[in-house]
């Protein structure tokens, strides 16, 4: 026979179902698809409200009603939608994961409907321990109503009713609570997650006799002025975030098919602070924590609105992060963009208002768009030399505008510069810096310049070079003594008088400081490495005004431990006075001088020490 006859293939084996555990899949559900226990009444309204349309989809004139009664621990849930027959209860209510809305040819509605993902009354198990539904077809009048009862363990049973338990087309969900979850189906909770939830729902939802829809929502009602129309979303605001707002922004976006309103926070808060806003989709609350809905630079709104374009994740609590939510993303923060710029050009005293809380998130704007920093340059604050000013007013002011990168090098030069008629624009700030030095590509012709120790010691005037021949041993004994430091010592004259010294550095001389210690510290393989990235960055400087009264006496000292105290001294205060972190060194030095201070002031002799 031939070796390569084939052989007989093995059987294949045959296909077996998933054996599905309801209640594991319901801890399951209640511990990680979903935030809350909560969400059931929402599934409970969002079966109602799809059943509801589908109904009116082919009935166009069908009553459109959804009645919650809750009593003693159950809740009974009825609307006036589509219904079902006995073969819809078979595929659809003990089939997890199907969703009717997928079958009789409904899918080409499907935009119409809140689910999409047939979970449906699987939720109900997180705090029923038993679900009873009895529903009529109104596809099929003929066929008998059908009661469908179901268990939290997984069994159901299925079977018809006589016409007279439901005489009306519609569904009927009875629930009975599980133990410990009784409360979730009180009156008085299903009233406020109805009102919650179903606020914003098109039919007649009610709790009892009392209606929970508050329609139209209040950014669509029609008001007797602006300011009554100012107060009643206010009033709003309050009920629903708890604060009053600065003013609110209208988010019209008709081709998303968004409508809503953002209300600005009366507080500054942090860039960080993730925004939750709230969601209805197609009038059903959806989330409360939507995170994503705005521009991170739009940190200073919080936002509702109702959407039927955007798609929720598995869960119906959040939203789905796609090409949809993008451009939705991208609209509401021009609607927001658009409300600055309207109240630049004609609400000055509404715009201060807001920029004196918010100028961070505007400024967060500026930065990458161009047309809000035109906009707004007459209007976002600075801290300048001249006080706090916006950068078109300092840019007439100044032919040049100076800026320094961080606070700590703005209070090393601000007196200084301000007395030598140098205009410098603090940029240690959020979003500063980034913003001065667009300045010219918005406002043409203006000169940026970053303030360094070089372009500060030019501006300060020199000392006559007799004098200072003359006073050669003095600085030669001060700039011995903080060599080590790796600071030079120059003199000066300058104004204000009160100031004897001045501390100046760059970022270059500081990263070369930096370097120099971790250098000292390091062993001798990283000492070598360390060194050969030495730079040729100017070191810090110790300016000492040769105006200043104390700075006179102390160059006429002939003492040279003394004229080194007195220097040590001068540079641990222009340290201090400059708010300049001090490193061990530096603290050392402080230590030292003052107590060489004190010695020189008992007339002791620092130099020895005093044994009798």
């Amino acid at each position: 026979m031939d070796s390569q006859t084939s052989q007989p293939s093995p059987a294949s084996p045959s296909p077996h179902t998933f054996q599905v555990d309801l209640r594991g899949l319901v801890d399951l559900l209640s511990h990680h698809l979903y935030s809350s226990p909560k969400v059931y009444l929402r599934e409970l309204l969002q079966n109602a409200v799809d059943a509801i349309t589908a109904r009116r989809a082919e009935q166009p004139d069908a009553p459109a009603t959804v009645r919650l009664h809750a009593e003693g621990g159950t809740l009974r849930v009825e609307d006036s939608g589509i219904g079902l027959t006995e073969s819809d209860v078979h595929s659809l209510l003990a089939t997890i994961g199907r969703s009717s809305k997928r079958d009789d040819g409904l899918e080409s509605a499907r935009s119409d409907f809140l689910g999409q993902f047939g979970i449906g009354l699987l939720a109900c198990f997180v705090v029923a321990e038993r679900i009873r539904v009895v529903s009529r077809s109104a596809r099929t009048p003929d066929a008998a109503p059908v009661e469908w009862t179901a268990a939290d363990d997984g069994s159901y049973t299925v079977r018809t009713l006589p016409h007279s338990a439901r005489p009306d087309p519609g569904t009927t969900v009875h629930l009975v609570a599980r133990a410990g979850a009784g409360e979730w189906l009180s009156a008085e909770r299903v009233r406020s997650l109805a009102r919650d939830f179903g606020a914003l729902l098109p039919y007649d939802v009610r709790v009892g006799d009392e209606p929970i829809a508050d329609l139209p929502a209040p950014w669509d009602r029609s008001y007797p002025s602006p300011a009554t129309r100012r107060v009643a979303l206010a009033r709003h605001c309050h009920d629903l975030f708890g604060f009053t707002p600065l003013d609110s922004i209208d988010l019209d976006v008709p081709l998303a098919g968004i409508r809503g309103v953002a209300y600005v926070l009366p507080s500054a808060v942090s860039p960080a602070q993730r925004a939750s806003h709230r969601v209805h989709l197609k009038g059903m609350l959806l989330t409360e924590r939507a995170e994503q809905l705005l521009p991170d630079w739009a940190f200073f709104v919080r936002c509702v609105l109702d959407t039927d374009s955007l798609r929720p994740t598995a869960s119906r609590e959040s939203l789905y992060e796609d090409e949809t939510l993008a451009a939705v993303r991208e609209a509401l923060g021009e609607r927001i963009r658009s409300w600055l710029t309207g109240l630049a050009a004609g609400d000055p005293e509404r715009l201060a208002a807001f920029l004196s809380v918010h100028h961070l998130g505007v400024k967060s704007l500026a930065r990458h768009d161009p047309e809000m920093l035109r906009t707004m340059l007459p209007w976002l604050p600075f801290e300048t030399t001249d006080g706090r000013l916006s950068l078109e007013e300092f840019a007439q002011r100044h032919p040049v505008v100076h800026f320094t990168r961080t606070v700590e090098e703005y209070r090393q030069v601000a007196p200084i510069a301000s007395a030598q008629g140098v205009g410098v624009v603090n940029g240690g700030y959020t979003y500063d810096s980034e913003l001065v030095e667009a300045l010219p590509s918005v406002r043409p012709g203006t000169v940026v310049s970053e303030l360094d120790a070089d372009t500060v010691t030019a501006h300060l005037d020199g000392v006559d070079p007799a004098e200072e021949l003359a006073l050669s041993p003095f600085l030669a004994a001060a700039r011995a003594r903080l060599d080590p430091l790796g600071c030079d010592v120059v003199l000066r004259a300058f104004h204000p008088l009160s100031v004897p010294a001045l501390h100046l550095d760059d970022r270059a001389a500081r990263h070369e400081q930096a370097r120099a210690d971790a250098e000292e510290q390091a062993d001798d393989l990283w000492a070598g490495i360390l060194g050969s990235l030495r730079g040729s960055a100017p070191r810090a400087r110790l300016v000492l005004n040769h105006l200043n009264p104390l700075i006179r006496r102390i160059s006429s000292l002939d003492e040279p431990d003394l004229i080194g105290t007195a220097t040590e001294s001068l540079y641990g205060q222009a340290l201090l006075m400059a708010q300049r972190p001090l490193r061990p060194a530096d603290s050392a030095l402080l230590n030292r001088a003052f107590i060489g201070l004190l010695e020189w002031a008992t007339h002791t002799d620092p130099g020895k020490d005093d044994r009798r």
